[in-house]
């Protein structure tokens, strides 16, 4: 028997696999229908020709494997088994997604502007450079943290309550309601 969170992970993995399969279908046809309407020499064999034959086998591909981590299971009785891993979460799955969107961006693109449009598809090299950067050369090289708000993590900023903030400005002030707690004495 499984819970909501396993229910609702469910649901949403169907959803997407939907919208993939209806994605994969909807930009297919038209970078074939765009080709063959107005380019129908990209049709031949040639570089773009293979590059667009390659690009079917790696949406292919990717979808594959985005099916079949995230088909929710059932038992013979319709009731869910496991839901599958969640394929809104982040890491390679986001990244498979990523790939699919732009793959497509590309197909479509191509057939319409021209084959130019495949080196929109550098987006992805570089974009992986730029996390291998972040996440791992510069920390190792530089010896340090060059993501985002490294500095503010390395100085952590004293985390008062607006009541121990109240008695620090009472205590500024000399009021002689706040008892002064001297370094090494704590009542």
């Amino acid at each position: 028997m499984a819970n909501a969170s396993a229910k609702r992970i469910a649901s949403q993995n169907e959803t997407a696999i939907r919208n993939m399969r209806l994605g994969m279908l909807v930009s297919g046809l038209l970078s074939i229908l765009l080709r063959v309407l107005f380019r129908r020499s990209s049709l031949r064999f040639s570089f773009g020709f293979l590059t667009l034959c390659s690009t079917y086998a790696i949406t292919f591909f990717m979808y594959r494997f985005l099916e079949n981590n995230g088909t929710p299971k059932r038992d013979s009785s319709g009731e869910l088994k496991s839901s599958g891993e969640d394929l809104s979460q982040g890491g390679l799955t986001e990244l498979c997604f990523d790939v699919l969107y732009i793959t497509w961006a590309c197909q479509i693109g191509s057939a319409a502007f021209g084959e130019w449009v495949w080196w929109l598809y550098l987006v992805i090299p570089l974009y992986a450079f730029y996390k291998l950067w972040t996440l791992v050369i510069s920390p190792f090289v530089l010896g340090r943290s060059a993501a985002p708000g490294a500095a503010e993590a390395e100085a952590p900023v004293e985390a008062s309550s607006k009541r121990q903030e109240k008695l620090r400005k009472r205590q500024e002030r000399g009021d002689p309601r706040v008892q002064r707690v001297q370094a090494g004495k704590r009542s």
